[in-house]
């Protein structure tokens, strides 16, 4: 470990890369006292985590090894703080943790954190162009003794220091003669001696920057006279060591612009099946496969998804729960691809399941398949249920206008992907019943369009049909007033379910903008502002209740008349 430090000045302290010093040859490694005192003591972080590493230490490591734009890794997540400094100084960042509890601090840490923005060298470039940092001059003994400024600076200043020097010591002489006076520096230290000789006096580099005592008026103003000429050169000398050495780039002190602030960038969240190992007598597999389980890789995952929805049901609104029955795997062959489950509900009807993929959007093209799939088993299932842990927005907008037969979406909580995070209880919350978005686009007089968000339609399990969930469990709906089907660009951002203090005013607050305050009760409402048709023609609304479930509506707008 010394060898590595001694070579590269990095070590592998714990699960931290660390900056090592050393003072006589001697490694003085991040947890001792040295290392604390300069770094850490009086800007210690608020833990939340038990084993939380001070960001600090993290910055120090992180800027001497890498730029902006470069990826970090942190194998242990813990409370996120190599992401929070990597996101704070302009790198990209991967982190994992094997906790829940460790990637959930680490999110909220990231979404409720702000940072001051840094200049960028070269804008155009972005990130990989660097920040503008600020540099200092970095003087060495070489480069004092290569200035041959300092030696004419001295000839050509150094006379009136010695005229000043001389007054300074008439004065003395004349008006404080019994003045006792101890060397601190030079051949003379420790002695001590008086203005009453009349070769008595200080040499240069005795006089005492501060007064010794109270002094009349004229021993007062050679003091000052002295010093003012001697300091008058001292300058003169420190600028021409300073333009002629080279200027070192501080990479911890990058130009901040005042009038602006980042807040965390886009990031996803993404989980791991739970690795298993099985024995030999396991893993060679029976003789001859099972037509309803011949499906291996992504049929074993969604075998146990239909096993947890038997169990579970899928939780809807208000409490209410939609039970299974029974539920049965569907073989796999060409006809039966993209249904997975058929079984009955309590109530007797029958359903058939279609399950997403594992890190990936249900698309469109499912849909489709399965609602022709679903016509061909006999007897016809009266609903069909699509599980997926995110919608593609095309196949969300399909699935809500499907007709002649009820179909659900149910929004599948991620702890599915991670086997040890699911508790064998019937309580989980695996399954979330998703509302359909309830929005009017109308067309004003002049020419603008209007979007009126009306809430959500959520299956009653008790009357078996659709019904109005109302504008009171909206939370927070989005609009992009020209939608790409590609990605949403929120360009206005409602919150109805807003108190007093929350919401955009909470915005402001947090991320010190300048807001219109006029106009913040229209963002509190659910009817949107006026807006021009864009180049798409396509609108997109994404709307949040209050249970954090998330729905899609694109809508197309009427053609140009």
């Amino acid at each position: 470990m010394v060898a590595l430090a001694q070579a590269g000045r990095l070590s592998l302290v714990g699960n931290t890369l660390c900056y090592v010093r050393f003072i006589d040859d001697f490694p003085v490694f991040p947890y001792s006292n040295l290392w604390t005192d300069t770094v850490t003591s009086g800007f210690s972080d608020k833990k939340v985590y038990v084993v939380q590493t001070n960001s600090r230490i993290v910055e120090r490591c992180l800027l001497m090894t890498t730029d902006p734009g470069d990826l970090v890794f942190d194998p242990t997540c813990g409370s996120g703080t190599t992401a929070f400094v990597a996101e704070k100084w302009g790198r990209r960042w991967i982190t994992c943790d094997t906790s829940r509890v460790a990637v959930t601090l680490a999110k909220q840490r990231l979404m409720t954190s702000s940072f001051d923005y840094f200049e960028l060298k070269y804008p155009h470039e972005g990130l990989k162009g660097g920040f503008i940092y600020k540099t200092v001059p970095h003087v060495t003994l070489k480069s004092i003794a290569n200035n041959r400024d300092i030696d004419s600076i001295f000839e050509r200043m150094h006379p009136a220091i010695d005229s000043a020097l001389a007054a300074l010591n008439v004065a003395f002489r004349k008006h404080a003669p019994t003045f006792e006076f101890i060397v601190r520096e030079g051949g003379r230290k420790g002695t001590r001696f008086d203005f009453s000789e009349a070769d008595a006096g200080w040499l240069e580099w005795e006089v005492p920057f501060d007064p010794p005592l109270v002094l009349a008026a004229p021993l007062l103003e050679a003091f000052d006279a002295f010093h003012a000429v001697r300091q008058a050169m001292q300058r003169q000398m420190d600028d021409s060591i300073a333009a002629h050495a080279d200027q070192e780039v501080l990479y911890d002190q990058p130009a901040i612009a005042k009038n602006r602030l980042r807040i965390t960038g886009p990031f996803t969240v993404e989980a791991v099946p739970f690795p298993t190992v099985k024995s030999l007598d396991e893993a060679s597999g029976p003789d001859e496969a099972d037509a309803s389980i011949a499906r291996t890789g992504e049929s074993g995952r969604q075998h146990q998804w239909r096993d947890e929805l038997l169990k579970t049901g899928i939780r809807g609104k208000g409490g209410q729960m939609l039970k299974f029955a029974d539920l049965e795997a569907l073989p796999f062959d060409g006809d039966m691809a993209n249904l997975h489950a058929v079984g009955h509900l309590d109530s007797g009807e029958r359903v058939v399941v279609s399950f997403g993929p594992e890190h990936a959007a249900l698309e469109q093209r499912q849909v489709a398949n399965a609602l022709n799939e679903a016509g061909n088993l006999f007897p016809l299932p009266k609903m069909i249920v699509f599980c997926a842990f995110t919608f593609d927005p095309e196949a969300a907008k399909d699935i809500d206008a499907l007709k002649g037969i009820t179909a659900l979406k149910a929004q599948m909580n991620t702890d599915l992907l991670t086997e040890d995070l699911k508790k064998a209880r019937a309580s989980n919350q695996s399954f979330w019943l998703m509302g359909q978005p309830e929005v009017e686009v109308r067309t004003l007089k002049d020419g603008r369009y209007e979007v009126e968000v009306h809430g959500f339609d959520y299956f009653d399990t008790v009357k078996g049909e659709l019904v109005s969930g109302g504008k009171r469990n909206i939370a927070m709906w989005a609009l992009d007033t020209d939608y790409d089907e590609r990605s949403l660009f929120p360009r206005q951002v409602f919150f109805p379910m807003a108190g007093k203090g929350e919401g955009w005013e909470k915005l402001k607050k947090n991320i010190r903008a300048e807001l219109d305050e006029s106009r913040l009760p229209k963002f509190h409402g659910t009817v949107s502002l006026p807006f021009e048709a864009g180049d798409n023609r396509k609108i997109a609304v994404k709307i949040v209740d209050d249970r954090g479930i998330e729905s899609l509506k694109v809508m197309n707008l009427s053609p140009l008349s």
